[in-house]
């Protein structure tokens, strides 16, 4: 038996091996049967092996998801809906933990021209935007929170957290990466608060303490609590960012907060492809409902497009694919940290996964978007298969991901293997 079959607690939950599905976008949204799409997606990698996974972003309020196809938990008649999905996962011995959060000034009510329609609230914000991020937001109304607001806001996730612990969720984790509201609060990007969460590195990450006490309060002390930190962001010259020692302190403190295990990750000040890394994804060129459903999005703005294809290229350009890009955020935490670390970022082999275990890197192997492109993944990287995944990390699924449409692999050379392989079966 080899080290990723190993059996690993994570607060109260015994997760029964090392892999994990990372938390990815199923454009679920508010569709009736969304409760039947999270099980569509997961209940396959569970009956393949997988040990865990994670539901990808949920939003605690009614407004604030980033994209159509995130789901909102502000209610508990929401969050209960989602209980034959954590069963599902349960009777094939799986775990499921779940992502909540919040995207603030990057909410779908600012962007997506639909949303933004029947905006009832303005985007909330950490501070003033910064300068770079100024000109998107133009003519769109947007609030600072006060110190009382982020007590509120600490309320909503504890609440959530405790109807995913009752619809039988196994844990939760905080989603605070990729310019979400909660990674708007740790980055100095963002936060040029003054009072008790901004300013130092130990007040930015404040929010982190409020939001585990607040959670622990509604949901138990025993309840898996878990987090994403972003270690040594990417910014525009000149302008404040977190640094490698900096992230590397907010994982110390995490862990003195009293979280359970931490995700560390690399990535942009922006919520672009730094994240994703891989190929430009050419269906916002070449496929008529992509192109169609961005005007949409975009209210006919030839110009917004533009954009948005630009920053599709230069992230692909800047943020190309490369196996285990993570491997320096999550080794130098594992040495940091004496709490879990879960690796996540380009891994795709069942060596690459053994490796990072057996060399004492991270304790749990997360793998994303190749589940889309196949399902049954963990039975052949469980079962100790070389072969690379079919995914060719071309992003041709993150359009569809920002659209809220169906989670799928949008690659047609992937389809074409797919279709091989079941012929040769």
């Amino acid at each position: 038996m080899s080290s990723l079959h190993t059996p690993i607690t994570i607060g109260g939950c015994v997760i029964r091996n090392r892999l994990y599905r990372a938390p990815v976008l199923e454009g679920a949204g508010e569709r009736p049967d969304g409760p039947d799409v999270y099980r569509h997606a997961f209940e396959e990698n569970a009956r393949a092996g997988v040990g865990l996974i994670i539901q990808g972003n949920s939003c605690i309020t009614d407004e604030g998801r980033s994209a159509p196809g995130m789901s909102q938990v502000n209610t508990r008649e929401r969050t209960l809906a989602l209980s034959d999905v954590t069963r599902a996962i349960h009777a094939h011995g799986g775990r499921i933990f779940l992502q909540i959060g919040h995207a603030g000034i990057y909410a779908m009510e600012g962007w997506h021209a639909t949303y933004a329609a029947a905006r009832a609230a303005p985007l909330i914000a950490v501070s003033k935007p910064p300068v770079h991020v100024r000109p998107a937001l133009r003519g769109i109304p947007f609030k600072i929170l006060t110190t009382g607001d982020i007590y509120e806001l600490a309320e909503a996730f504890g609440r959530t957290t405790a109807w995913a612990r009752e619809a039988g969720y196994d844990g939760i984790q905080i989603a605070s990466s990729n310019a979400k509201l909660i990674h708007q609060f740790l980055s100095p990007y963002y936060n040029r608060r003054t009072d008790d969460f901004g300013g130092s590195v130990r007040n930015r990450a404040r929010i982190l303490g409020l939001l585990a006490e607040t959670i622990r309060r509604h949901a138990g002390e025993d309840y898996p609590l878990t987090v994403k930190i972003p270690i040594g962001e990417d910014a525009p010259p000149m302008a404040p960012h977190t640094t490698f020692d900096e992230g590397i302190e907010l994982c110390k403190l995490a862990e003195a907060f009293g979280y359970h295990a931490i995700t560390p990750v690399g990535l942009s000040v922006f919520p672009h492809g730094s994240l994703c890394r891989g190929g430009y994804p050419s269906s916002i060129d070449d496929t008529e409902s992509i192109k169609r459903r961005y005007e949409v999005a975009l209210g006919g703005s030839k110009l917004k497009l533009r954009v948005l294809r630009w920053g599709y290229k230069r992230a692909a350009k800047t943020y190309p694919f490369s196996p285990v890009w993570n491997r320096p955020f999550f080794s130098a935490a594992k040495n940091a940290v004496s709490i879990p670390i879960f690796a996540v970022g380009g891994i795709r082999t069942h060596d690459e996964a053994v490796g990072i275990l057996d060399n004492g890197e991270a304790d749990m192997i997360g793998v994303g978007r190749p589940f889309y492109a196949e399902a049954d993944l963990p039975m052949r990287i469980l079962g100790g298969d070389t072969e690379q995944p079919l995914c060719e990390s071309s992003n041709r699924c993150l359009p569809p991901q920002m659209l809220g449409m169906k989670a799928a692999c949008y690659n047609p050379n992937v389809a074409r293997k797919r279709a091989a392989m079941r012929a040769a079966d």
